[in-house]
């Protein structure tokens, strides 16, 4: 208690200097010493003691039809037993609040541009770029159409009301101790919060686009350069539906007037930043960090002759986590997983019958249009060779300690004008970003549905209703059937539509359509007997419909070539591949850097990191002191090969290109004109920057390669912050493995947010862990319960009751395997 007391404390002075350093002005975003530190209201009521007395209680709660029984086992996850669906969403509420009330508010507050409410000033600038991004437009447009569904809103009001029963009863000495560290109390929840959530994970999901990096750079290498260096399709690629599946479905036909791409489809005439323009502030997009895995295998391939599924999405790692572990069980369904803090039903899990998972699509669904002003007011602009008006939206954000600041926003039949600052290299540019559209379907049916399916026709319907952010469904079912599908709302594009800017002065230019539904990439029960992604393409080239996006290049390779060599398989050897830190990337880049290294000029430590690197099994294991080195001499070497396209992005955002079109022109171009840094008078070449990176790589690490303890996880610590980055509510200096391009795709901040593998054996079997706990209040004794054992890549057998009085696994006890 000591401890703890001393970490809340030292959080205090953390908060201080958060506060400070986001510039918020300290009166107005911290509370005074007195009342946090008051011994019957201040942060000290945020120490709860571990009670055996708390393994089970009955709930009897304003919206429920009768009372729930909730019994936590030893890792404080809730089992929930009630008498129908919406009581235990009433309960699901409650229980999510009382443990993660704080990041519920504060999740919403960033994803409408609120948070200059409670942290001031310094929050300005990002609250304006949210809503400007249309965040609360969009949201508004879901909460409308679900209240159109009686299913789906009687869901959010229950699971609202579950919220409110235990934030009403609340006392301010109980709040959380964010809240008491900013001085401000929680509102009530509504089902239009839990479409904020919503939003931001698909912000987070679907909200990358390249089309003014791409159309900078075709403007400025010149069409044959540009398509040399950025090629949509990685020939090595193994897309998540295998080469040769069949597509039997005719494909809708485009318009043939605009497969002529008429003068003008796409636009490059956009404004250059000139070098003393200053900076500018470019909009934030996903981190390429963002991905996971997932894969079913067929019981022809198993030990058991049953199948096994596993799935880990790889999202930010933060304490709280991401996740809320529960069950929820009724007459109806029994459903064990991971939810979203603020909402309802599970997202990812398993219940009796069938399991499912999900990873992100990675279709590019946010394009951007070249709006044509009538004049300089830009109040109205042209389209079809008539003027129309924008529609305008006033934002009013309210900023602590200051006066409201108001904002307006243009809005064309495009979507909104995001930035029309002068000089910004997006000004006058409208973004279409499909998630602003009013939902065609309601994505919280899809999870209600999956919670309580039973085969694949079940799963495939619940699949029907879902449109952003598009996720690659994975299904596996005590039947013996696997199924994936990539699963959302797709547009109809030509060929390139979409990866650069297009003007905006005719419809023609707009999306055409939808591809239906029942056309989008999928496969069930194919010969391979297993079914994988892992944000890689979601089809090889003959799928007939044309799709661009963001898509990884390596862990789906490393995936499919493991279980396709797999026989006899087990819960074992998945935990295995799961947190397999093994790296194609590394096994493909480090020879042929190697091949051009000059080893007849080293000194003694240089000779021995070439022994390292040619020792080295590829695998970033926490010991393993040849993964920073390679790291080192990889970045260096990109940094060389590309220097032109850096020094190019400081006058006006441009791509680069991807790391699997350089090892391919490394490994085969070896004259290619871009082997030369631009900064020096003479003329390099691949060999020389080849051994300047090895050399920069060398001098950057001198001071660390003759300490005793130089290993990956030494040189890239993993930390799991605080949602807040108040640093002693967070975990660093994690001995984790892991890289971006191995299966256990770890990199700083990002990385398994859930590991989770189902055996559907009679009964199921299930394991899972995520780096955190139930609780999310610091100082809780369940606060980061996975933490260390995610680290180690060991497993708790997840306790999937059978009803509230199942002692099948004694509560309490703690199972893992390794």
């Amino acid at each position: 208690m000591k401890f703890v007391k001393f970490l809340l404390l030292a959080a205090l002075t953390a908060g201080l200097t958060w506060a400070a350093d986001t510039h918020q002005p300290l009166g107005s975003s911290l509370p005074a010493l007195g009342p946090l530190l008051e011994p019957f209201g201040g942060f000290w009521q945020n120490l709860r003691a571990e009670s055996d007395a708390e393994r089970s209680e009955t709930l009897d709660l304003p919206g429920l039809t009768a009372s729930v029984t909730v019994v936590y086992d030893a890792r404080r996850v809730p089992h929930i037993f009630a008498q129908t669906h919406l009581d235990a969403l009433v309960a699901q509420g409650y229980v999510t609040a009382r443990d993660r009330l704080w990041q519920m508010d504060v999740s919403t507050r960033d994803a409408a541009g609120r948070l200059s409410e409670v942290l001031g000033v310094g929050m300005l600038d990002r609250d304006r770029r949210q809503r400007r991004t249309g965040m609360t437009f969009a949201a508004e447009n879901a909460t409308a159409y679900w209240r159109k569904d009686p299913e789906t809103w009687a869901m959010l009001e229950a699971y609202a009301a579950g919220v409110n029963a235990y934030t009403a009863a609340l006392a301010p000495a109980e709040y959380p101790i964010e809240f008491k560290l900013l001085s401000y109390a929680p509102e009530p929840w509504t089902p239009y919060k839990t479409a904020l959530f919503f939003k931001k994970m698909a912000q987070t999901l679907a909200g990358r686009h390249a089309d003014l990096e791409n159309t900078n750079t075709r403007a400025w290498l010149g069409e044959s350069a540009f398509q040399t260096l950025f090629p949509e399709v990685n020939p090595l690629e193994s897309p998540i539906i295998p080469k040769g599946t069949a597509f039997p479905f005719e494909p809708l036909p485009l318009d043939s007037a605009r497969t002529q791409q008429p003068a003008g489809f796409y636009s490059t005439n956009l404004p250059w930043l000139e070098p003393d323009a200053g900076t500018f502030d470019r909009p934030a997009k996903p981190d390429v960090g963002i991905g996971s895995n997932n894969w079913a295998v067929g019981g022809e391939r198993t030990k058991s002759g049953r199948p096994i599924l596993c799935g880990d999405p790889h999202l930010g790692l933060t304490l709280p986590s991401i996740w809320y572990e529960v069950q929820l069980h009724t007459p109806e369904y029994n459903v064990y997983g991971v939810s979203l803090p603020g909402v309802p039903c599970v997202i990812i899990g398993f219940n009796e019958n069938v399991a499912w998972s999900v990873t992100n699509v990675g279709h590019d669904v946010t394009d951007w249009y070249r709006v044509d002003w009538t004049d300089e007011t830009r109040m109205t602009y042209r389209l079809d060779g008539a003027e129309e008006p924008v529609t305008l939206r006033i934002d009013t954000i309210a900023v602590r300690g200051r006066p409201p600041v108001y904002d307006t926003v243009r809005y064309t039949r495009m979507g909104p004008v995001v930035h029309t600052a002068a000089g910004h290299p997006y000004r006058d540019l409208a973004m279409r970003w499909l998630v602003h559209d009013t939902p065609t379907g309601s994505e919280l049916m899809t999870f209600r549905n999956l919670n309580r399916a039973a085969n694949y026709q079940d799963y495939s319907r619940a699949l029907r209703s879902y449109d952003a952010p598009a996720q690659n469904f994975v299904f596996a079912d005590r039947s013996g059937d696997i199924a994936i599908k990539a699963n959302g709302k797709f547009p109809l594009k030509d060929p390139q539509e979409g990866r650069f800017v297009t003007a905006g002065n005719t419809s023609e230019n707009f999306w055409q359509g939808w591809i239906p539904k029942d056309q989008v990439p999928q496969v069930k029960n194919p010969p391979r007997a297993f079914v994988s992604s892992a944000n890689q393409r979601s089809a090889d080239t003959d799928y007939p419909y044309y799709f661009n996006g963001g898509f990884a290049d390596y862990r789906g390779r490393i995936i499919n070539a493991r279980l396709a060599g797999m026989d006899d398989i087990t819960v074992e050897d998945m935990m295995a591949l799961q947190t397999d830190n093994y790296s194609l990337f590394a096994q493909e880049l480090l020879p042929l850097l190697l091949a051009q290294l000059d080893d007849t000029q080293l000194n003694t430590l240089q000779t021995g990191i070439v022994a390292q690197l040619r020792a080295w099994d590829y695998r970033f294991a926490p010991d393993a002191v040849a993964a920073p080195l390679f790291t080192e001499w990889a970045g260096a070497f990109y940094r060389l090969a590309w220097d032109e396209f850096y020094a190019q992005d400081e006058k006006a955002a441009v791509q680069l290109p991807e790391w699997w079109r350089t090892i391919e022109l490394l490994r085969d171009e070896p004259q290619l004109v871009y082997w030369d840094v631009e900064a020096t008078p003479q003329r390099e070449g691949l060999r020389d920057i080849v051994n300047q990176a090895f050399r920069e790589m060398h001098d950057a690490l001198r001071d660390d390669l003759t300490a005793p303890d130089f290993n990956w996880s030494k040189a890239r610590p993993l930390s799991v912050p605080h949602l807040a980055r108040i640093e002693p509510f967070g975990a660093y200096g994690l001995p984790a493995g892991g890289h971006q391009y191995s299966i256990n795709a770890n990199k700083p901040g990002f990385g398994p947010s859930w590991r989770m593998i189902v055996h559907l054996t009679d009964p199921v079997e299930a394991y899972g862990v995520f780096p955190g706990g139930a609780s999310g209040r610091p100082g809780d004794p369940y606060y980061a319960t996975g933490l260390q054992p995610w680290v180690k890549g060991e497993y708790f057998k997840l306790f999937f009751m059978r009803d509230a009085e199942d002692r099948q696994q004694p509560v309490g006890a703690v199972q893992r395997l390794q």
